[in-house]
Formats: structure tokens, sequence, C-alpha cells
């Protein structure tokens, strides 16, 4: 009985044995490949968002015909709208363009002396911005994966009126209803504070060359002077985006 045991157990050793060999010489499965994730803040997309805060216009009325300044205000209001861009991320820098579109409150008003057409009495003038439209190319470099600072550059459109008055005549001239076309600079921060969205804070500033309007104030007896406005904005807004 123990001789029939003790050879049973050699060849249940001997056949685990050749077992074992066997699977070791089978070939091995490769590991299932897991591609890394992906990183959490990706700044290659388009966006869209909304803007909000305030702007200032330095409004220049002129007197074409004399060469007389008529009246120089600084107004300040509220400005609010809307964005859509696309960006492009390579490696730490940013590259992207931009379309925002802003409506303002800003309006102010400004008397004015003129012998030529008021005699020894006063006008007035009354200002203001209607909206600014804006078109830029932007730069800028990540600091940390989700914080950008950059530059930006482009094209700019305001609607911006003037209307002269007198005591005597009311409204004798008004300067509106079309945009005027200049150039805008500008730069700013933006933090994406979870993947997909941001908050940004900038600031810009619009030129609109030297004339941006032209309108003529009349007087019975007189004649007519030819005027003309400009309005440079500059404005200061905090916004968010959506990334998709």
């Amino acid at each position: 009985m123990f001789r029939t045991r003790l050879a049973l157990l050699a060849a249940l050793t001997v056949g685990l044995a050749a077992s074992q060999a066997s699977a070791a010489d089978l070939p091995r499965k490769a590991p299932v490949y897991v591609p890394p994730p992906p990183p959490p803040y990706v700044w290659t997309g388009c966006y869209l968002g909304a803007n909000v805060g305030a702007a200032w216009a330095h409004v220049d009325v002129d007197n074409v015909t004399t060469g007389g300044s008529i009246s120089r205000t600084s107004n300040t209001g509220f400005a609010g709208g809307g964005q859509i861009g696309c960006d492009y991320q390579m490696g730490a820098w940013v590259v992207g363009v931009r379309n925002m579109f802003d409506g303002t409150s800003i309006s102010g008003s400004r008397t004015f002396t003129d012998p030529r057409i008021l005699g020894a009495g006063t006008g007035t003038v009354d200002t203001k911005v209607n909206w600014f439209d804006t078109l830029t190319a932007r730069g800028g470099y990540l600091i940390q994966p989700n914080l950008l600072f950059y530059v930006q550059g482009g094209a700019a459109w305001a609607r911006a009126q003037a209307t002269a008055f007198t005591s005597a005549a009311g409204a004798v001239g008004s300067a509106s209803g079309n945009s005027n076309t200049g150039w805008t600079v500008g730069g700013g921060a933006e933090w994406m504070f979870v993947p997909h969205w941001s908050v940004f804070l900038e600031y810009n500033y619009m030129g609109f060359g030297t004339r941006s309007n032209a309108f003529q104030v009349c007087a019975a007896g007189v004649g007519c002077d030819t005027f003309s406005a400009k309005a440079n904005i500059s404005d200061v807004l905090v916004g968010v985006n959506y990334r998709f």
C-alpha cells in the first residue's frame, strides 16, 4: 500500500512539473494598452461667452470750417455684450481670433460758443456712443496650464453720434447712423477654473482717426459750418467663456 501511494505521488509530481514547463513555453499575452488621460486644461478649440464692464470715450467735436474746437468731453458708462472666438495651443503658447460686440451707455453734454453761427449766444453738443465691435487676433503665454496672459489687436467699429442745439432753434445739426472704422489694441488674463469654463479680465483701447462723422450746423441769415465728431474709446471688461 505504501509503495502504491509513493508511486502515485511521484507520478503527480512529474505531471505537475511537466505542465508548468509546457505553460512556461507558451507565448505571453501582451498587456492591454490604456491610453493616457487627456490633459485637464485644453485651450485648442472654439468658445462662446458674455462680458460686462465699464467704458469711457474721449469725444471731440470740431468746427471744420473755422478750425476751432467746439467740444471735448470724456464720458463714462456701462458696457456689456458677447464674444465668440477660436484658439490654438502650441505648448505654452496660445494664438487665436475673436469677435466681440458690446452696447454702451456712454453719453454726455457740453456747452460751446461759436460767434459765426451763434453770435453772442451759446449752444450745447450732446454726444453718445451706442455700441462698439472688435475683430482681433490674440497671442498669449500660459504661466500655468490654466492661466493665460495675452495681448490682442485688430479692427474696431463704433456707432457714435453728436447733436448740436441752440437755445433759440433747438437741434440745429447732428451726426449719427453710420459706424466708424478704426483700430484696437489691448490685453488681459484668462483663467480656466474648470475644464471648458474660463473667466477673463482685460483692457482695450479703440482709436477712430481724426474725423469720424461730419455734420452741418446752420443759422438763418448766416450760413452753415461743417462740424466733425470722433470718439476714442477705452474699456475694462470681465467675462466668461464656454469652450467646446
